[in-house]
């Protein structure tokens, strides 16, 4: 194995060579930044491909993300793909051989949460090289940059998040031309928590992690030398994620406090929410339409009317849950917590229980 990246003692290294070369490495628990570092180590090609152990791959999304490397091998230093919920699908042999809705309302919502964050957010970050997070469940980057800028991090919760921040500083400080970029085309299939509880452990940790990777790089923010990184994408991030949160659970405890004390209108702001609240509704239900024009993944039209519901239902009460655990997470962080969190998954079989922070 090439060393060059550090990581915690490794005990073995396995290979099989029937019925596919396939290289297991036995090492000391690190947690999954270290995992992931152990196999660039082991990797013997100039690209390197990042899967969560709980996600399947379509059978074409390898093909599909590597073409924008394949097409710009010199500027282009990561990929990524689309993650969607695997909840209520049929696989059979690592893959999804029936496409289907989930049967809780909690999984459904995650389903339109997906949709909105990579086909609204994603792409438009990517069209304008600023895209700040390919996701740790399914990412290809080029060996020899990642290897440049040390690896992943193993000292914060968010890996996926910081490395991709890290390849776009040094890309910019070695005044390289370069594009990270994200793929709607390639799919991969991952279980969604169906329960409150997983949920917020998951969102908690997802939050924390992002917390961290905009404090840790805060000196980029509004700094010209990093372009639109630092312009545009660093301060929508801070300001939409990292305060963001606080300031809307402000402002629902002033609007609950203005109307109990007398000081805000009832009309006025029963109009303003219900004009947000059908903001939102638009949003989520255009980026539904847009994915079935685009992919048409589900095959009957009940599952699309299913979808369009939950993308109404969704801004009643899911995400002003999702707000307040985002709040929550930067003060636990505040205090110290940068666990990981046990998550429970039914899985693609039989049902397992999973430590996230086990994986090694």
């Amino acid at each position: 194995m090439d060393e060059r990246l550090a990581t915690k003692p490794v005990r073995g290294v396995y290979q099989s060579m029937y019925p596919i070369p396939l290289v297991v490495i036995d090492k000391e628990n690190g947690g999954k930044a270290d995992a992931l570092n152990a196999g660039i180590n082991a990797a013997r090609n100039p690209l390197v491909c990042s899967i969560d152990a709980d996600s399947l791959l379509e059978q074409n999304a390898l093909i599909r993300v590597v073409r924008p490397l394949l097409d710009d091998p010199e500027r282009v230093l990561a990929v990524g793909g689309i993650i969607r919920i695997a909840n209520g699908c049929e696989s059979s042999s690592g893959r999804v051989v029936k496409v289907g809705l989930p049967e809780s309302w909690l999984a459904r919502f995650q389903v339109v949460e997906y949709l909105r964050a990579f086909l609204g957010g994603r792409v438009a970050f990517s069209a304008l090289n600023s895209l700040m997070i390919v996701s740790g469940a399914f990412g290809l980057f080029n060996k020899a940059a990642v290897l440049a800028v040390g690896g992943y991090d193993t000292d914060t919760v968010g890996e996926d998040m910081e490395l991709i921040v890290r390849l776009h500083r040094w890309a910019r400080e070695q005044r390289k031309p370069y594009r990270i970029v994200f793929e709607p085309d390639p799919v991969c299939w991952t279980e969604a928590p169906e329960s409150l509880k997983v949920l917020e452990r998951q969102r908690k940790r997802w939050q924390r992690g992002t917390v961290e990777t905009l404090w840790k790089h805060r000196d980029v923010v509004m700094r010209p030398g990093y372009g639109m990184l630092g312009w545009f994408a660093m301060p929508y991030f801070v300001v939409f994620e990292g305060l963001g949160p606080f300031i809307e659970c402000g402002g629902y405890l002033a609007t609950i406090a203005g109307l109990l004390f007398g000081l805000i209108d009832f009309d006025s702001s029963t109009l303003f929410f219900v004009t947000a609240v059908l903001n939102g509704m638009v949003l989520s239900a255009s980026c539904v339409v847009l994915e079935e024009l685009s992919t048409r993944r589900y095959p009957q039209v009940k599952n699309l009317a299913t979808l369009l519901v939950a993308a109404c239902l969704e801004n009643l009460g899911y995400r002003q849950i999702m707000t307040f655990w985002r709040a929550a997470a930067i003060i636990d962080l505040l205090r110290g917590d940068k666990s990981w969190g046990v998550m429970e998954r039914k899985g693609f079989g039989a049902r397992r229980v999973a430590a996230e922070d086990a994986r090694n």
